[in-house]
């Protein structure tokens, strides 16, 4: 067992990589999302294998809330 503490989100023990890490509007994981989408769209010959449901409900998550749907506008407003 190593003298590092495990990581618990619930308990706001995170990782190293998380201190300094900004926080993402939900247009910004919208635009991350619909990239990694097509990404998939475009290397499987059936895409709905690859997508899990939790992916898919992310995204029509993120996609309803953003305020901002066009990317020039989230560069602008980041």
């Amino acid at each position: 067992m190593s003298g590092e503490e495990e990581e618990n989100a619930a308990e706001l023990k995170i990782g190293d990589e998380f201190l300094k890490a900004k926080c993402l509007m939900n247009c910004e994981v919208a635009i991350i999302l619909d990239h990694k989408y097509e990404q998939l769209q475009q290397t499987s010959d059936d895409p709905m294998n690859q997508v899990s449901q939790v992916f898919e409900k992310s995204l029509q998550y993120v996609k309803r809330f953003s305020r901002y749907k066009n990317p020039d506008a989230v560069r602008q407003v980041r």
